[in-house]
C-alpha cells in the first residue's frame, strides 16, 4: 500500500481554502448567527439525543462547521483531522465565533494514542469519511478505544449501495465495490463536491468501500451494542451529477430526481460500548 496518509492530507490541504469560501460551508453564518448549526447536524439531530455535558471527539472533523454544531448544541468537543489546512480554517472560525474548541492534527488511528484512551463519553463521526480509511475493523477498535464504557458512537455517511455506483452518459452505472476491499480506489480530480469556478489542482487520493454489514460486525465485534440502523434517500452533496434534487424537507440533502424511494444515499449507525 503505498502512503494514502500523505496523498490524501496533500489533497485535502488543497481543498481547505476553497471548503473555507464555499456557500456549501457558508462559515459567515456561524460567525453571523451564534445559534447557528450545519446541515448535516441538523439532519441528525432526530437519532442524535441531547449531547449537553457530553466529552465529545469529532473525528475527520476538516474546517469544523460540524465540531462547532456539536459545541451549540451543549457538547465538550475536540476536533481530529489528519489536514493542517484544514485544521488552520477551523481553528480560525472557532475563534471568530469564541467556541472552547480543542482541535488536534492526527490521523483517526491515532486518535487513541493522541487523544487518550477511554476518555470520550460519544465519539461522533459526519458524512464522507469513512471511505478515507482503509480497514472498517480498525476503525471500530479506534472507536471502542475512545469510548469511555458506556459512550455512545454516531456515525451518518454515504450508504455504500451509493458508493459503488457512478453516472456515464446520463445513466447510473454499477463501478466501484461494495465490500472492502486490500486495494484502494485511485482517484485524481480537479473537483470537489462544494460550488467553486477555476479546477482545483488534480492531485492524487485513496479511497476505500465498506459494505453495511462489515460495518455493523466491525462496532459488535469491538465490544458496542447496536442501537440504530436507519437508511436515508438523501444525501449532502450531488453525488450522482445530474440526476439528484434538492431534497424538499432538508436543506442542503440531495436525493434522485425520480423515484427517490430506489436508492439508499446515506446511513445513520448508533451503537454504544459495552
Amino acid at each position: 500500500m503505498d502512503d494514502y496518509l500523505e496523498l490524501n492530507r496533500a489533497m485535502w490541504d488543497s481543498r481547505a481554502s476553497t471548503h473555507q469560501d464555499s456557500r456549501a460551508y457558508d462559515l459567515d453564518r456561524f460567525r453571523h448567527d451564534p445559534a447557528a448549526i450545519s446541515d448535516v447536524v441538523r439532519f441528525d439531530l432526530p437519532r442524535l439525543g441531547d449531547v449537553r455535558g457530553l466529552d465529545t471527539v469529532h473525528l475527520q472533523c476538516h474546517i469544523g462547521t460540524d465540531t462547532v454544531s456539536l459545541h451549540r448544541l451543549g457538547a465538550q468537543v475536540t476536533g481530529l483531522d489528519l489536514s493542517p489546512a484544514s485544521l488552520a480554517v477551523a481553528r480560525r472560525l472557532v475563534a471568530d465565533v469564541g467556541a472552547p474548541i480543542d482541535l488536534v492534527e492526527s490521523d483517526v488511528y491515532a486518535a487513541p494514542d493522541v487523544l487518550g484512551r477511554e476518555r470520550f463519553d460519544l465519539v461522533y463521526t459526519g458524512i464522507g469519511a469513512i471511505c478515507w480509511l482503509p480497514s472498517i475493523d480498525r476503525w471500530a477498535a479506534t472507536v471502542a478505544a475512545l469510548l469511555r464504557p458506556g459512550g455512545r458512537l454516531f456515525i451518518r455517511d454515504c450508504h455504500p449501495m451509493a458508493g459503488v455506483l457512478d453516472v456515464l452518459d446520463g445513466r447510473i452505472v454499477l463501478d466501484y465495490p461494495y465490500f472492502e476491499q486490500p486495494d484502494a480506489l485511485v482517484f485524481e480530480t480537479t473537483t470537489s463536491y462544494v460550488d467553486h469556478v477555476a479546477p482545483l489542482p488534480g492531485l492524487p487520493s485513496r479511497e476505500w468501500s465498506h459494505g453495511i454489514g462489515e460495518i455493523v460486525m466491525a462496532v459488535m465485534d469491538h465490544g458496542m451494542d447496536l442501537e440504530l440502523l436507519a437508511e436515508h434517500d438523501s444525501i449532502p452533496w450531488e453525488a450522482l451529477p445530474g440526476l439528484m434534487a434538492a431534497h424538499p424537507d432538508h436543506p442542503g440533502e440531495f436525493r434522485l430526481a425520480d423515484r427517490p424511494e430506489r436508492l439508499a444515499a446515506s446511513f445513520t449507525l448508533a451503537a454504544r460500548r459495552r
